[in-house]
């Protein structure tokens, strides 16, 4: 940490570099600014624009195989972050200890971006090469970062924000980082608590792997949140010595001894024995710690309970990165047979209600069904739901079509016989479609499916055989297929991506879900998910209504989320409108809407100041710290006569 003559010379410096686009009035927290007196004392100048060093392809590729196992439970972490933060002109990265880059995923309109530009796989983001920015500053100080705008030590980051947070093993060492990034203008307040969520549940994940020969515990002052992220961790051995615990568990402990090979009895008021013994008959079980404060504990992970090694992800290209897909063979990821009654789904509005009386009367006809609606508005519900009113004795099966790896699309779908290809398994795979014989098959995002798999369905529709791959003897199966997208497969079809023959036949039955803004029963959507987020939770009218003026262009995924964010944010599980407020995703205005006063003074100081640099586009951005890419937007807004962005 600097002293503060060093931060008050280094945030002087910085506002006068930076001209007057940082508020004299109050200072940078105090990491950001401990992190410039890191960059002076390297000798950084905030004004150079030094090439971002990229280590060579046989270091990335040493890199990734040193991460491993934290490296493929970070790839599902991007790819759910993603999901979450979609839309915004985003980029997710995760990087070794050292600051390396080893995957990411970007939004295509983030990529526009000139200093965007020097983020790829293999670019080094220490402190030491790249200044203050947010994978490289968490790194240095082991904590969660968020670095806006012209906080980065580099002027020519000064269009970006980033928001980053360390990974931790069992035994506390950084392993890695997450980090999101967009531009400055379009941040997004929740962003950085999603970052350190996803890091959160990597660090759980990693410590029931290093930890997979011991019991886990998770402690919490309240039972219904022992299956949070909120819960702590604490893994013993076979003689109740503590061998590994997480963040959450030491804070939980405070002013106890929570260190590798303490004894159980110095942290709780009971023996180890006694206590395991009771673990035993299951649920959760009262504690006492050794102050005296009650906790409730759970177990986790019994030390005979060996988890199988993560499954091996699918790697991403450098940019732009498709969603993390995983192994061969790991048909679990993909499809989720069910044979038990799921959760009743809420159909109080006229069209859904008309939408699953449609489904049920197909199911009984043995039709196909399409199922037509946004992304995240119910589709594989419904869908369930109507294999259960079918009476079916056969599983659901859903199958992710934008999820397969194409090349082993046929044999997830159809199975292969033993050795049919390089890394079959040697007793060969039933196969998807035999898994749902005498139940019902959905085939999601069934616009994505590969188009020479596509006259593969068409035959399977002709006959319902089904042999396969490397075999020559074919089984009649007896399934219910169901089919969903989000997409114009009629313009597919237009543009040669999508069989004509195959709609036609999907296109028997198709029914429409309306999105989740315009159903009427929106409260009753609001109470279920909020139930199945948290059964003691609740929520106001005020907020249900504050709820429903947002227009939920993530549907049902989106509300989950937001939902989950508000509830971190009140303990006691009781949702009002602040709380839905605090944590709800700003609307964009219309395009013919007028912006913000903030931004329409961002827009008047950038011209103000391109008229005073005798109006040159690469002075006002070296003297604002600006992309060259911001200042021409604004100029061209102000010549169309358009409200800035």
């Amino acid at each position: 940490m600097g002293s503060i003559d060093e931060r008050a010379l280094a945030h002087a410096w910085a506002i006068r570099s930076r001209g007057a686009t940082l508020p004299p009035g109050g200072l940078p927290p105090a990491d950001i600014l401990d992190s410039w007196v890191r960059c002076a004392r390297a000798g950084l100048d905030v004004a150079a624009e030094p090439p971002i060093q990229v280590v060579e392809a046989a270091d990335l590729a040493r890199r990734r195989d040193r991460a491993d196992i934290v490296r493929r439970l970070a790839l599902a972490e991007l790819e759910t972050l993603g999901h979450q933060i979609a839309g915004s002109n985003f980029l997710l990265a995760f990087a070794d200890p050292e600051g390396v880059v080893l995957d990411l995923y970007a939004d295509n309109r983030f990529l526009t971006s000139g200093s965007a530009n020097d983020i790829v796989a293999g670019s080094m983001w220490s402190e030491e090469q790249a200044g203050t920015n947010g994978l490289g500053t968490a790194l240095a100080i082991g904590a969660p970062v968020a670095v806006n705008g012209l906080e980065h030590h580099l002027l020519k980051y000064g269009d970006i924000s980033c928001t980053a947070a360390p990974i931790r093993d069992a035994f506390g060492q950084v392993v890695g980082a997450l980090d999101a990034s967009s531009y400055f203008e379009s941040r997004q307040r929740h962003t950085q608590a999603l970052v350190q969520m996803a890091c959160t549940h990597i660090e759980k994940l990693l410590l029931l792997y290093q930890m997979r020969d011991r019991l886990v515990l998770a402690v919490h002052p309240r039972a219904e949140f022992l299956g949070t992220l909120s819960a702590g961790l604490l893994a013993f051995d076979p003689q109740g010595r503590l061998q590994a615990f997480n963040a959450r568990a030491r804070d939980l402990l405070s002013g106890l001894e929570v260190a590798s090979g303490t004894a159980f009895e110095e942290l709780f008021d009971a023996p180890y024995e006694l206590f395991v013994a009771g673990l035993r008959s299951g649920g959760e079980r009262r504690l006492r710690d050794a102050m005296g404060s009650e906790l409730f504990a759970s177990c986790v992970q019994a030390p005979t309970r060996v988890p199988p090694r993560p499954a091996r992800a699918r790697m991403p290209r450098e940019r732009p990165a498709p969603a993390a897909a995983p192994a061969p063979h790991a048909s679990a990821a993909f499809a989720t047979p069910v044979q038990r009654r799921s959760t009743d789904f809420v159909a109080d509005d006229p069209a859904v209600r008309a939408a699953l009386e449609t489904a049920r009367a197909a199911l009984r006809l043995n039709a196909p069904l399409l199922i037509c609606g946004e992304t995240g508005t119910g589709k594989e519900l419904l869908a369930r739901h109507a294999h259960q009113a079918s009476g079916r004795s056969g599983a659901f099966v859903a199958v992710n079509c934008g999820a397969l790896p194409a090349e082993l699309f046929e044999a997830e779908l159809f199975g292969y016989v033993g050795g049919a290809f390089t890394g079959a398994r040697r007793e060969g795979s039933a196969g998807l479609i035999a898994s749902a014989d005498g139940g019902t098959l959905l085939l999601d995002e069934i616009g994505e499916l590969p188009l020479t798999m596509q006259a593969a369905l068409l035959r399977l529709l002709d006959d319902w055989l089904v042999r396969p791959v490397g075999g020559t003897a074919s089984r009649r199966v007896d399934v219910q297929l169901l089919a969903a997208t989000h997409v114009d497969l009629e313009q597919a079809v237009r543009e040669r991506r999508f069989r004509a023959d195959l709609l036609h036949r999907l296109d028997t039955v198709r029914i429409e879900l309306p999105p989740l803004r315009a159903r009427s029963d929106f409260s009753a959507v609001v109470r279920f998910m909020l139930e199945a987020v948290h059964r003691e939770a609740s929520i106001d009218d005020d907020a249900n209504t504050c709820h429903a003026r947002h227009g939920w262009s993530g549907n049902m995924r989106e509300l989950r989320a937001v939902l989950t964010r508000a509830l971190l944010g009140s303990p006691d599980g009781r949702l009002d409108e602040a709380a839905v407020r605090r944590v709800l995703p700003q609307a964009p205005p219309a395009a013919d809407e007028p912006r913000s006063a903030l931004a329409r003074g961002a827009m008047e100081q950038v011209i103000q100041e391109f008229e005073r640099c005798g109006r040159s586009v690469a002075r006002t951005s070296r003297s604002l710290g600006i992309s060259r890419t911001t200042v021409y937007r604004y100029l061209r807004q102000r010549d169309e006569g358009a409200a800035p962005r």
